[in-house]
C-alpha cells in the first residue's frame, strides 16, 4: 500500500434514481493513489451504476465527485477519458469489423496531416502488447476473429493505453485463463507502483484478497463499509455483502445416481474434437473441467446441434438420437444455457416474460395467436420460483443484474421441461448470494432425476457441486473422477 496520504478520487453522497427504484442512496467511495480498491456487493447492489456515473454514462441526482482535489462534472465517457479515467467493461463492447489496433486507439489515432498512420498504429499496438505480455494476438486482425479471452486482453490493453490515473476493472478475469490472470495481476502491480488507482470489481473472493488493498461494500444501493483488505476475511466480507450469515455455498450431498441417461460415443466435430465419449447418469451432476480453449463448450454445442458433427452417436436412454439442429435437441429433452447469456441466451430489449417463454411459444399459441395470459402466468410462476428480482415480469431483461439475467436464462430452459440440462459457466459474473441459489437449483434438479452437466472455469465450484468430473484438454477427454478421487491437484495435472 503506497502513497496512502493522497486521495486520488472521492465520490461523496452519490444518489441515483430510476423509475420505481433508488439504485444508489448517498454512496461514498474513496480511492487512494497507487492502490487497488475492490468494490463488492451482490448483483443489484449498485456497483455498476456507481461506475457508470464515474464514467459519465449516467449523471447523479445528488452528490459530487472530486478528482485530484478538484470537484468535477463528468458529462460523458469521452470527457472521463480526457480526465484520466478509463474502464474495462464486464460486457465486452468491441467494434467487430475493425482491427485490434483500431479498437485500442480509436480515440487517439496517430495521424499526420489528417491521415491515420497505419504503420505507426500497428507498431504502437505491438509495443503495448509486448509491454503487457499479451501473446498470440495480431494487431491487424478484426476483433470478430478473436476468442472471448483474447477480446478481454485487448480491452485491458485499451484501458492501459489511455495512460489513465484511474482504471475501473469490472470482472476483468471472467473470460481469461489462469495464466492470463497472473499476467493481469502483474500488470496491476506495475500500474500500482506508478501511482495509478484501480477500482476492481469481481465476485471471486480469492482474487479480491490477493490483489486489493482496500474493500468497499455496497448493499441494496447503500454504502455499508470500507476497510483494508487485511482487516477482513471471507466470512466477514460475505456477511457485509448479504446482510446475513451464509452457510457454505457448497453444502450439497452427492446425488444418488441411476442408470445411464445420456451417452456420447466417439463424437467427431471438425476443429473441435476427434473422438470424445462420455456418459451422464440419471440424477447426476457431471462437471467438465478444462482451460479456456480446451473445447468444453464446443463439445457441448456439437451435442446440442449448434455445431455440425462429422461422426459419433448421441444416445439417450438406449435410443440413438438424430440431432441436426437445436430444435431437434430441445424436442429430445435437452437444454443448453450458453456461457454468453447476452449473445445467445437473452433478448435484452424485451421483457422477462417474453424471454422466459420464447422457447415454449408453440405451447402458448393457437392459429398463430399467442395466449398472453398463459404467457404471463408461466413467466410469473417461474420468476417467483427462481426469485428473479424485478418490479414486474414486464421489465426489460437488459435492466436486470447479471444474477437475475442468469435466472431468466435458466427459467427459459426449465419451461421446456428438459431431462438433461447443460449449464455453461452458469455463475460467471454473478454474486455469491445468487451463486448459492443456482447451486441449490442444480441440486434440486438432480434430486428430481434430471441429468445436469456443468462447465465451469472455477475449480472450487466444480469440485463443490459435482458428483463426477471429466477433464478435457485440447478437445480430448483426459480423465474421469468421482468421490475422493476429485482433487484440485489431480484435475490440474490433466489440464496441462
Amino acid at each position: 500500500m503506497t502513497m496512502m496520504e493522497e486521495k486520488l478520487l472521492v465520490m461523496h453522497g452519490i444518489t441515483k434514481e430510476f423509475p420505481g427504484v433508488r439504485a444508489l442512496d448517498h454512496v461514498e467511495l474513496q480511492l487512494e493513489k497507487g492502490t487497488v480498491h475492490a468494490l463488492m456487493g451482490e448483483n443489484g447492489a449498485g456497483k455498476s451504476t456507481l461506475m457508470k456515473i464515474l464514467m459519465g454514462i449516467y449523471q447523479p441526482d445528488e452528490g459530487e465527485i472530486t478528482l485530484k482535489g478538484q470537484t468535477v462534472k463528468i458529462d460523458n465517457p469521452k470527457k472521463a477519458l480526457k480526465m484520466g479515467i478509463s474502464m474495462i467493461h464486464q460486457e465486452l463492447m468491441p467494434i467487430p469489423d475493425m482491427s485490434v489496433a483500431d479498437n485500442i486507439f480509436l480515440y487517439d489515432y496517430p495521424a499526420k496531416k489528417g491521415f491515420v498512420q497505419k504503420s505507426v498504429l500497428y507498431k504502437k499496438t505491438e509495443e503495448l502488447f509486448r509491454e503487457l505480455g499479451i501473446e498470440g494476438v495480431s494487431s491487424r486482425v478484426f476483433m470478430k476473429e478473436l476468442s472471448q479471452a483474447q477480446m478481454q486482453m485487448v480491452e485491458i490493453a485499451k484501458a492501459v493505453s489511455a495512460k489513465a490515473d484511474v482504471i475501473i476493472m469490472d470482472e476483468p478475469t471472467s473470460a481469461i485463463s489462469d495464466h492470463e490472470v497472473e499476467n493481469l495481476f502483474r500488470i496491476i502491480c506495475t500500474l500500482r507502483s506508478k501511482g495509478v488507482g484501480i477500482l476492481y470489481i469481481s465476485h471471486k473472493m480469492d482474487e479480491i484478497f490477493k490483489i486489493s488493498d482496500y474493500i468497499t461494500v455496497l448493499r441494496d444501493g447503500q454504502y455499508i463499509d470500507s476497510a483494508p483488505s487485511d482487516k477482513l476475511n471471507q466470512e466477514k466480507l460475505v456477511r457485509l455483502m448479504v446482510g446475513r450469515e451464509l452457510k457454505s455455498i457448497y453444502d450439497r450431498h452427492p446425488s444418488v445416481t441411476g442408470e445411464v441417461m445420456l451417452e456420447v460415443k466417439h463424437l467427431k466435430c471438425k476443429g473441435v474434437c476427434e473422438d470424445v465419449s462420455f456418459k451422464l447418469h440419471k440424477g447426476e451432476v457431471l462437471g467438465f473441467a478444462g482451460l479456456v480453449g480446451a473445447g468444453r463448450t464446443e463439445i457441448m454445442e456439437a451435442v446440442f446441434g449448434m455445431r455440425k458433427r462429422q461422426g459419433g452417436d448421441i444416445i439417450k436412454e438406449g435410443k440413438k438420437l438424430k440431432i441436426c439442429n437445436v430444435r431437434d435437441a430441445i424436442d429430445y429433452g435437452l437444454a443448453l444455457a450458453s456461457e454468453d447469456r447476452k449473445k445467445f441466451g437473452l433478448f435484452l430489449e424485451l421483457s422477462i416474460s417474453y424471454n422466459i417463454t420464447i422457447s415454449w411459444l408453440k405451447h402458448l399459441q393457437k392459429s398463430g395467436i399467442v395466449n398472453r395470459r398463459g404467457e404471463r402466468e408461466k413467466a410469473g410462476n417461474l420468476s417467483k420460483d427462481l426469485q428473479i428480482k424485478s418490479s414486474s415480469i414486464k421489465t426489460r431483461v437488459g435492466k436486470l443484474s447479471g444474477g437475475n439475467q442468469q435466472k431468466v436464462v435458466l427459467a427459459k430452459w426449465l419451461l421446456t421441461e428438459p431431462d438433461i440440462l447443460i449449464l455453461d459457466e452458469p455463475t460467471r459474473g454473478i454474486d455469491i448470494g445468487a451463486k448459492k441459489e443456482i447451486y441449490t437449483l442444480i441440486e434440486q434438479l438432480a434430486r428430481e432425476g434430471k441429468g445436469v452437466i456443468v462447465i465451469s472455469s472455477e475449480m472450487p465450484e466444480l469440485i463443490g457441486i459435482s458428483d463426477r468430473i471429466i477433464t478435457v484438454h485440447e478437445g480430448a477427454v483426459k480423465g474421469s473422477y468421482t468421490g475422493t478421487e476429485i482433487t484440485q491437484e489431480r484435475i490440474m495435472m490433466d489440464l496441462g
